[in-house]
């Protein structure tokens, strides 16, 4: 059920009306359709232990890997530069600016006292301000933090969201609203991983003004435990939300919710596709060339792809331990596996694996 603040639900028609006008593709991060030499960004586990960022062709050549700290989640492209971000996860107390060219790291900004990142990132249209979804642990509330590229990544604002457990993070193609996916779930560091409000989690897909931080909309999803995560708009404006399913095993509730003119709905994929996808989605994306949708589950070792205006399954491929996604250009989709595998699917395509590695892939790509 949508809950709207204020003059949102004005101001929300306005952006998803006028915002449809334009195609959106300057606003995306250079995936598919860029005349640059393709490129695709992951954070990965080493043989030895340690960790690194490392960028591939599609064709799945290694380019470069840049050393990081510790484990690393997912990222950015900063528009109109050779920069490229990765966030520090569970808990994230940095992130790294690097040169998507050569790897090499730019900086490391570390997180203020008492908060941590969470592994997204988004920056505004003009490359200048990075908006990152940070957790206060001891209070266990969720912000986005505002960093100016122009100053060195200095923080500049903080934008409060009213929730708990902010993930993943990324523009509308109107330029000025930040869509958020509000993942409900309270942790500290102290505790590790384990979930501390499982039975009052509040979830949900948030809309904000990146100017002013105001809330456009927040749309909840139809059960309290499922945890909006993963968020991504198509470029004709509709948002897709994924979901992680925090309740009983047994129970298939849908993983995935779409917004588009002022209607919040969530789409069923059918019991049997439910159980393939083990109630957890790590990734999805938007085709901007199609209306396609791509979600990965490592826990099921499934990805799929359907059609983000039908929610009809256009295909589906079994690949252990899968997570990452992007879109290719062409129309279709880049796979990636914490087993070091990357896939390449489509329509009509069944998953093609086009290279093997002896890295573990995180996540996502970038």
């Amino acid at each position: 059920m949508p809950e709207l603040t204020r003059r949102s639900l004005i101001k929300a028609t306005l952006a998803g009306s006028a915002a449809l006008t334009f195609s959106g593709c300057g606003m995306l991060p250079r995936k598919a359709g860029s005349n640059s030499p393709q490129q695709y960004t992951g954070a990965i586990g080493l043989a030895d232990g340690r960790f690194a960022v490392g960028a591939i062709a599609p064709s799945g050549q290694m380019l470069w890997q840049a050393p990081v700290n510790t484990r690393c989640h997912s990222g950015c492209n900063r528009p109109g530069t050779a920069e490229v971000l990765f966030f520090e996860r569970r808990p994230g107390w940095a992130f790294y600016v690097l040169n998507s060219k050569t790897g090499e790291q730019r900086h490391r900004i570390e997180a203020v006292k008492g908060e941590h990142f969470v592994g997204h990132g988004v920056f505004s249209p003009d490359g200048r301000y990075l908006y990152a979804p940070v957790n206060r642990y001891e209070p266990g509330e969720g912000i986005i933090a505002v960093y100016d590229s122009h100053q060195n990544y200095r923080r500049v604002d903080t934008f409060e969201l009213n929730g708990i457990g902010p993930h993943q993070i990324t523009m509308h193609p109107d330029g000025q609203t930040l869509v958020v996916g509000l993942g409900g779930i309270l942790t500290h560091p102290d505790y590790d991983r384990i979930k501390l409000n499982l039975p009052t989690m509040k979830p949900a897909l948030v809309m904000m003004d990146r100017v002013s931080g105001n809330i456009l909309a927040r749309f909840r999803p139809s059960h309290h435990q499922l945890s909006t995560r993963h968020v991504d708009v198509s470029p004709n404006g509709t948002v897709f939300a994924a979901y992680q399913y925090q309740g009983p095993i047994h129970e298939l509730p849908p993983l995935v919710a779409r917004y588009h003119n002022g209607h919040y709905e969530e789409v069923d994929f059918g019991e049997s596709v439910h159980r393939e996808l083990g109630n957890y989605i790590a990734s999805i994306v938007a085709h901007p060339e199609n209306e396609l949708v791509a979600i990965a589950s490592p826990i099921g070792g499934t990805a799929l792809i359907f059609n983000g205006r039908t929610g009809e399954v256009i295909e589906k491929s079994a690949i252990a331990d899968c997570a990452g996604v992007e879109a290719l250009a062409g129309g279709d989709f880049l796979v990636s596996s914490g087993r070091g595998k990357l896939v390449r699917m489509g329509k009509g395509k069944p998953g093609v694996e086009v290279a093997s590695m002896p890295v573990q892939w995180d996540h996502h790509l970038v």
